[in-house]
């Protein structure tokens, strides 16, 4: 319906455009039944005001989208205003300061980088392209080679937010500062509207290279135990994944089902910096029995993405889990097996993202990390399997449990199971900036399905 307060659209329960309005950008084929008192298609930062303001008069809660890639739909809960910024696609560049400034929706592979390309930038986004910067940023940003050059939030400048008050203000580390400490790791706890990033870009590597071992599953134990004890070695132009995925095509010699494929891509300006960053992965000893192997291969950043979507394929159901790992190779390859090597769909994979040696974070509300992040995407179609799927997923993050430190927010879902995510320090900050900055309690918190106390690992009791 159109209500002459807002340019953009208000749909309410009843309306034939609500349905869609409430989920139809939820990328996740396994959508919520959770029934929002409106949802908000904003057409203007003016729209984003007058709907915290409409929200305040209602007694409503907010709630935000931007992308729609949350695996858990946080965006979607009941009885509140839903707040879609899926209009707000707005890209800038200033070439005298190297800030580019975007707005939520704008998708990090699809839209910001190439428009970047074109002045020669680079911004570390989401790997997946199609993925928004809003949700992704809140949570922390891991984006293109984390390791080396940090998480894609440490790279925001400033915001532009919409507060409780229903106030559009302008937060950086000198004004509103405590907003913008809050908004670079809260996620979906975050109290504020964000109408606009303000992001410092980086130069774009002029000299992308890939290196890609696959091995049979029945070599898990061994090839992981020396990524384990080497990928801190390795030039931190090198972003480091191992993963376990059902490749499209059939490789010879390999009966079919997943591999474990070792990978490596470099950020480097020259072939042969690229080689030489990639080396340490070459020596690994059992490359001789290698399904096969590619080894740093001149690869454009286009070509990275079209893998990435192909491995997140539009139109599935996705049940997705995390962990931040730590201990030896003794004790954290065992405890990930099942994970990696026991697929229960075939276009399931699971990822071993590197991010040693650790880089010290900036004081921000994103404070949790560890040299290891594993992260687990159960992708099928058929909704009769959900029960049997997750209780797959509950059991392969169980065995972790020994060596889990948390979980990541950008993959996970508090309903199902919450673990700590950020330090004490900065769980207890965020909670006094919330009290201060949001009184009445107007933005809805973490999605949980209740019981423990948030920020806590269940087996560990302080």
């Amino acid at each position: 319906m159109r209500d002459n307060r807002f340019s953009g659209r208000l749909h309410l329960p009843g309306d034939e455009t609500y349905e869609q309005a409430r989920t139809g950008r939820v990328f996740n084929a396994r959508r919520p039944g959770r029934l929002p008192a409106a949802v908000l298609e904003a057409g203007s930062e003016q729209d984003v005001v007058e709907g915290v303001r409409l929200a305040a008069e209602r007694g409503w809660k907010v709630a935000v989208r931007s992308g729609g890639h949350s695996w858990a739909a946080w965006s979607v809960r009941d009885q509140t205003l839903l707040i879609d910024l899926g209009g707000f696609r707005e890209i800038s560049y200033d070439q005298e300061t190297g800030i580019a400034t975007a707005a939520p929706a704008v998708k990090g592979g699809d839209e910001l980088n190439p428009y970047l390309a074109t002045f020669g930038r680079f911004f570390n986004g989401g790997h997946c392209p199609s993925v928004g910067i809003g949700g992704f940023l809140l949570q922390g940003g891991q984006g293109w080679n984390a390791r080396g050059w940090g998480w894609a939030a440490e790279s925001v400048v400033a915001i532009d937010v919409v507060t409780a008050e229903g106030e559009l203000v302008r937060a950086d580390a000198e004004r509103n500062s405590d907003l913008f400490w809050a908004a670079r790791g809260a996620g979906p706890g975050f109290f504020g509207v964000v109408t606009r990033f303000h992001l410092r870009t980086r130069p774009l590597p002029r000299a992308m290279a890939h290196t890609v071992h696959a091995y049979p599953l029945r070599l898990f134990d061994e090839v992981m135990t020396w990524l384990h004890n080497t990928h801190h070695q390795v030039s931190d132009l090198v972003e480091i994944v191992a993963l376990t995925q059902t490749p499209l095509e059939p490789i010879p010699g390999h009966p079919g089902g997943p591999v474990l494929l070792v990978t490596g891509v470099s950020m480097t300006d020259t072939p042969e910096e690229a080689r030489a960053a990639l080396a340490p992965l070459h020596a690994n000893p059992y490359a001789d029995q290698a399904l096969f192997r590619v080894e740093a291969k001149p690869t454009p950043l286009a070509e990275h993405l079209a893998m990435q979507r192909l491995a997140n394929p539009e139109g599935h159901r996705y049940l997705v889990d995390n962990a931040w790992l730590q201990g030896t190779a003794e004790e954290v390859v065992p405890a990930i097996r099942r994970a990696f090597t026991e697929h229960p769909t075939p276009q399931t994979f699971t990822i071993w993202f590197s991010m040693a040696p650790l880089r010290e974070l900036p004081d921000m509300a994103f404070s949790l990390q560890t040299e290891i992040y594993s992260a687990t995407y159960v992708i099928y179609q058929d909704e009769a399997r959900d029960a049997e799927l997750r209780e797959w997923l509950a059991a392969a993050m169980a065995d972790m449990q020994p060596v889990t430190a948390g979980q990541y927010l950008g993959d996970c879902d508090f309903s199902v199971r919450q673990l700590r995510f950020m330090g004490d320090e900065q769980w207890e900050r965020l909670r006094r900036i919330r009290a201060d900055r949001d009184p009445k309690g107007l933005f809805a918190e973490y999605l949980t399905a209740g019981g423990a106390p948030l920020n806590t690992n269940h087996w560990q009791h302080h």
